[in-house]
């Protein structure tokens, strides 16, 4: 654990350097410049490509059809770049922002400027999830995209709080930096041990997580929020299953001088106060070929539940702090380097959860549950072309440290321990991973593209445990159990995609992942008599083939219709932890396969204000492996058996005329278990059978969110802007195992917020849970006593805040 203090010391740099620049700097910003490289192509095309490389979403490409050839190399202005793209163009546009372009057809100058309308559910928004640059609404799968704009008005300071503006995604509620995402429906229960997440979490072009909890970045200066539904295992292999959710951050502009920093108070009914300190800065370098962001972070997130027994009052407080810096610099007009890091240091002091037997927002444990979550990251990409083909390589090395308190005085009657006192469980993770990702792709416009990759990823996971247990009277706690496991994981893969436009409107894509994986896995466990103390040694290796096959029919106004079977996996492991020997069937637990068989359709209808994606979706999934928990706590993975899921997801969204937006997305799965694994319902040759539950566990029948914004100009240059937002979480249980008490969800989540803003400055006030509800997000906190007491983890009481942000 000496790590930790080095992914501090990262983060205290990062996060102070940033902030201390960006107090020193006051400079006007230039115009940036952006070195570009794009071959004659179509109008329309070649602007697709000014987006990518410069990072801005230019909106209404379509408009520019797709006859003509345009393009250009050297260092422009976004505006130079635009002219230059479009001259003799049946286009025209119009840069909204320094993030925005409108295409729009060309015509008479309106005397009044449009107003502003916010970018939700527009299928002209650029995305590289699919590792080359698409348009949204041109891909045939569930995509969805929430820009920066939206992210900072409606405050979604983390992952957890986005997953109500897009459809299908779900997450945990254990608290920051422990909560796992669900996607589809597609849930292997709530708990999280030895099993890969089902949901492949990306910042930028790294995987940043394996079995561990999602480490509840902040987002802070992202460009944009990327999610693909579905199995991704075709390009983005194990751990895929159900779907990818990117975290893509804005890059260093060349020629700009700039920055901004924001801060927020808030107060909870009950609770502590909260504030949040962020800034950045972009300094450009090296005349134009080479420029620095820098980004820094504070928050403290004050607690709201009470202990009884421990007499302490909030308890739950969280302090996140963390940084991040990026270099990027113009080799030449076609080759590229960017260079990245960050860290982030999270503390819980306890746990979110309450206990049926107290009262809403309390609890009586024994010990403080407290949870550390540190993660750094360094990573560095080269880009450019070799003619026509493009190629990208990234390598990043990811170091993720993390520890929770249990209070495990519950699992003593289970051990047999007469006199019972009081009993903690430590459980530990430092994971190491380097990822080596190298992809080449065509360049040109004709029938067939095509892209190809190798990826390489080593992984090196230390998790060590321990319960320890004061007898009552005793000073001291005595340790009784020990583990010390050691796993090395490392995945080598060749993967590729071809598409090609076989005739008018109509293309096909096939593509694939040729993969091996290999698991090794050590243990050392000692324990005090009468449990046993022992050792284990085991490795495998898994092969196969991640096959994926769409088409795709395009029609002349844009609309699209959709064909696609793909797959997902993941890697099976050993099983070692527990006080008493593992029986023989429990020491291994398979890998996992998912077939993902799709249809869905992406329109956009009365004059291109209404937006309409939806999906009808049929899974098998085999051997489906799961995290549960032995009677005294402690936790296994298994193969439970196999399950089929049908489900629906859309997407509405509907642009007014007066700067009103609305967006709404509903998600309805409903799964089977088609067949049980004999041996997982026996927990023991003692017990009796583990009554199953007959779904998959952690995921409602029903779920959605609905959006709602507002934008109105105001005298002087000011902008009102108006936010309203709700999402639904249908009923669920959060195990397979049928007598656990975890039922949860049917609850409502809302925020109200409005800002007004110019183009240096804005001061917002929000409002979130306004009607102050209680709810019961997540119903689990604490395996050794899950079996014993019902775990309600509500909302956050009602919570009103004040946030200004400037920038220059």
């Amino acid at each position: 654990m000496g790590a930790i203090p080095k992914v501090r010391h990262l983060t205290s740099l990062a996060g102070g350097a940033a902030l201390s620049l960006l107090a020193c700097l006051r400079a006007e910003a230039a115009e940036p410049r952006f070195r570009l490289s794009i071959p004659p192509k179509p109008y329309a095309d070649a602007l697709i490509d000014l987006g990518l490389q410069a990072q801005v979403s230019i909106v209404g490409v379509e408009a520019c059809g797709v006859a003509g050839q345009a393009g250009l190399r050297g260092a422009y202005t976004l505006s130079a770049a635009l002219t230059r793209l479009t001259a003799g163009a049946p286009c025209t546009f119009r840069i909204v922002d320094p993030r925005t372009v409108r295409i729009g057809t060309r015509a008479p100058e309106p005397a009044v400027s449009e107003p502003v309308r916010p970018t939700t559910l527009v299928g002209e928004v650029l995305v590289t999830a699919t590792k080359r640059p698409a348009l949204v609404g041109s891909l045939p799968a569930g995509v969805s995209v929430i820009p920066q704009g939206q992210i900072e008005l409606t405050g979604a300071a983390d992952p957890s709080q986005t997953t109500a503006q897009v459809a299908g995604v779900l997450t945990t509620n254990l608290g920051p930096g422990r909560d796992k995402f669900l996607v589809r429906g597609i849930s292997d229960g709530a708990f999280t041990g030895r099993a890969r997440s089902t949901v492949s979490t990306y910042l930028d072009d790294t995987p940043i997580n394996y079995n561990a909890p999602d480490p509840a970045l902040r987002l802070v200066d992202v460009d944009r929020i990327e999610v693909l539904r579905g199995p991704q295992g075709a390009l983005y292999g194990s751990g895929a299953i159900s779907g990818i959710y990117r975290i893509v951050t804005r890059k260093p502009e060349l020629g700009r001088l700039g920055g901004g920093a924001a801060g927020l108070v808030a107060a909870t009914d009950g609770g502590d106060p909260s504030y949040e300190a962020e800034g950045y800065v972009n300094v450009p370098l090296l005349s134009d070929r080479a420029a620095l962001r820098l980004v820094g972070y504070h928050e403290v997130q004050g607690g709201y539940l009470d202990d009884v027994n421990l007499r302490i009052s909030n308890v739950d407080r969280v302090l996140r702090e963390g940084g991040r810096v990026a270099l990027r610099l113009d080799l030449s007009p076609a080759w590229r380097v960017d260079l990245s890091a960050m860290g982030q240091h999270l503390r819980s002091s306890d746990t979110q959860y309450t206990t049926a037997t107290q009262t809403r927002d309390q609890r009586a444990n024994r010990v403080r549950e407290a949870h550390k979550n540190d993660f750094a990251q360094a990573g560095l990409t080269v880009s450019g072309e070799l003619g026509e083909v493009g190629l990208s390589s990234s390598l990043a090395f990811v170091r993720h440290i993390f520890a929770s308190h249990y209070d495990a005085s519950a699992a003593l009657v289970n051990l047999g321990f007469s006199d019972q006192g009081v009993a903690i469980y430590i459980d530990r993770a430092a994971v190491d991973m380097w990822v080596q990702d190298l992809v080449l792709r065509s360049l040109g416009t004709g029938r067939f593209s095509w892209l190809a990759g190798v990826y390489l990823a080593d992984t090196d996971e230390h998790t060590p445990g321990t319960f320890r247990h004061q007898v009552s009277g005793a000073a001291t706690l005595a340790t009784i159990y020990s583990e010390a496991r050691h796993s090395r994981l490392s995945e080598l893969a060749l993967y590729g995609e071809g598409s090609w436009a076989f005739a008018p409107g109509w293309s096909a894509s096939l593509g694939g992942r040729l993969f091996e994986n290999r698991v090794r896995t050590s243990s050392q466990i000692v324990a005090v008599a009468p449990f046993a103390s022992r050792a284990s040694d085991n490795s495998r290796r898994f092969r196969g083939l991640s096959p994926k096959l769409s088409v795709q029919r395009t029609f002349d106004n844009g609309d699209l219709v959709y064909a696609l079977y793909s797959e997902g996996h993941r890697p099976g492991g050993f099983n070692s932890s527990g006080f008493f020997p593992i029986r023989p069937s429990r020491l291994e637990f398979n890998p996992d396969r998912l077939r993902n068989y799709e249809v869905g359709a992406k329109l956009r209808l009365l004059d291109r204000r209404l937006g309409v994606r939806a999906a009808v979706y049929y899974d098998l999934w085999d051997d489906i492996q799961t995290d549960q928990y032995r009677a005294v706590g402690l936790s296994y993975t298994a193969n439970v058996g196999d399950a089929r899921i049908l489900g629906l997801e859309a997407e509405v969204g509907y642009d007014f005329d007066f700067g009103l937006s609305l967006q709404a997305n509903v998600m309805l799965a409903n799964s089977d278990l088609t067949r049980v694994n004999p041996d997982f319902p026996l927990v023991n040759a003692a017990a009796p059978p583990m009554p199953i539950i007959d779904e998959l566990p952690g995921v409602p029948k029903s779920s959605g969110g609905l959006l709602a914004i507002y934008e109105r100009g105001l005298p002087r240059g000011l902008t009102l802007r108006l936010a309203g937002e709700a999402g639904y979480v249908g009923a669920s249980v959060q195990s397979f195992n049928a007598a656990l008490p975890t039922a949860s969800g049917n609850y409502v989540n809302a925020k109200l917020s409005a800002e007004v803003a110019s183009e240096a400055w804005s001061a917002g006030l929000f409002i979130s849970n306004p009607a102050n509800e209680a709810g019961n997000t997540f119903a689990y906190g604490n395996p050794f006593s899950l079996s014993q007491v019902r775990q309600v983890t509500p909302q956050r009481p009602r919570t009103i805040g004040l946030r200004l942000a400037a920038a220059f």
